[in-house]
């Protein structure tokens, strides 16, 4: 079975280990053909706290760490200066 692994933009880093990613999905509408974009939230952990608004990271699903959190950042894509 496969890693699960999401790239998002982190949107809150308020809390202390964790942040907040949205991940886009892009997919075409099966009867109009129209782009529809769903977006998704996941509570991320991040373990140095290196994370802030903005930035756009690739995430990986792991262990439950918490009660709404599953998912880990492997690394930090784009900073946003």
């Amino acid at each position: 079975m496969a890693i699960k692994e999401r790239v998002g933009l982190v949107v809150s880093d308020k809390m202390q280990k964790t942040v907040v990613v949205a991940v886009e999905n892009r997919s075409s509408h099966p009867k109009y053909g129209k782009t529809v974009v769903k977006t998704r939230r996941y509570k991320v952990h991040d373990a140095e706290n290196s994370c802030k608004v903005g930035d756009r990271v690739r995430i990986q699903e792991t262990r439950p760490l918490s009660k709404t959190k599953r998912w880990q950042v492997t690394e930090i894509l784009n900073v946003k200066a």
